[in-house]
């Protein structure tokens, strides 16, 4: 009885809160200034990451890059430069933990200096990290093989984990800084056929992908790549992301119980992104987003330190359905969404 009439109590300030968020839906939010931030972002060699770096760059800040593929994190932080920003650029696969914790304390400077030096040394402390490197593998958990699974929780979740305790000190000790976490509209609603989730920065998935497109043999069982209804696909990358944004809410909650609210959070859940890596994907939500448009909702949401930035708007309102509607009409709902897209698919009816 007491616990009811406390929820009873509490109604007043529920009201009062719905004004507050209402009225600001219609007082645009002042973005910070980020100049002179050290930025660094995970998987900047290609794709969200890089274009990411892109945006900083044009902000005036320092920019530590990691990326797993040299050629590409090289000329993403050439672009940098000449959009008038420092870049150190670095090759750090981020399924290794202790290839990151190494990364955070040194840095390779460019051949034509060749030496290595401290991060906080030459560059300084990070204020903004954004963990942004992905793996992800569109087939069924039967055709999604064992390394597979481990590299994306490694990639999509273990390494938020270690590039956050690696940076997260320094922000407190200024109480001043901003975690940015990239994880997808996956991580909110269940899809099936992405049980394992690797996405567009580590170098090997472009090997990946040339076994994906074939019929394959495992033992006895058969593998065989289908267009499919995401209801049927997906499990261990959306098991990750669920991870991810996970992370993100944990992280949020504890900064404020620690009383650090100068450290900001942010997490981007976007749609499906054109960025190659998922094969013809359609759904009756939008067309598949590009990259740029991704990215400046991404930039928007880290400059007014908004800590849920759904691309597009709408996946916000679907998340709240699935927990109020009952089980049989989201079935329904989601086959009228009619999410599809090319998977790997593992099990066969005998």
């Amino acid at each position: 009885m007491k616990y009811l009439l406390d929820l009873i109590l509490l109604l007043p300030l529920l009201i009062v809160f719905y004004i507050e968020s209402f009225v600001k839906l219609f007082i645009p939010k002042k973005k910070k200034s980020v100049a002179g931030e050290i930025v660094l972002i995970t998987g900047a060699g290609h794709g969200i990451g890089r274009l990411t770096a892109y945006e900083f760059a044009k902000l005036n800040t320092k920019l530590v890059l990691w990326d797993i593929n040299k050629h590409g994190i090289e000329e993403t932080a050439a672009k940098c430069r000449k959009l008038g920003a420092q870049a150190h650029p670095f090759v750090v696969d981020c399924s290794h933990r202790e290839e990151i914790y190494s990364a955070a304390k040194k840095i390779t400077q460019q051949a034509s200096r060749e030496q290595k030096c401290l991060v906080k040394e030459e560059v300084g402390d990070v204020s903004i990290l954004v963990n942004n490197a992905g793996v992800v593998y569109t087939a069924d958990l039967f055709a999604t093989q064992d390394p597979q699974i481990e590299k994306t929780f490694e990639v999509n979740v273990l390494a938020h984990f270690w590039t956050t305790k690696a940076f997260l000190p320094a922000m407190m000790k200024n109480n001043h800084g901003h975690i940015v976490t990239v994880a997808s509209a996956a991580g909110h609603t269940v899809v099936p056929f992405l049980l394992a989730y690797w996405c567009e920065t580590q170098q090997e998935c472009f090997g990946t992908m040339k076994m994906q497109y074939c019929n394959l043999y495992r033992g006895t069982a058969f593998y065989n790549r289908q267009r499919v209804r995401s209801e049927t696909a997906r499990s261990t990358e959306r098991s990750s992301k669920f991870a991810a944004v996970g992370f993100h809410r944990a992280l949020t909650d504890e900064l404020a119980a620690l009383g650090r609210t100068g450290v900001r959070t942010s997490c981007l859940c976007p749609n499906f992104i054109n960025t190659g890596f998922i094969k013809n994907p359609s759904t009756n939500l939008g067309p598949t987003l590009e990259p740029e448009e991704v990215v400046e909702h991404l930039m928007h949401g880290i400059l007014t330190e908004k800590k849920m930035i759904f691309v597009p708007g709408s996946i916000a309102f679907l998340t709240v359905l699935e927990k109020i509607f009952p089980e049989r009409f989201l079935k329904v709902l989601k086959h009228r969404i009619n999410i599809k897209f090319d998977a790997v698919i593992g099990y066969k009816d005998k």
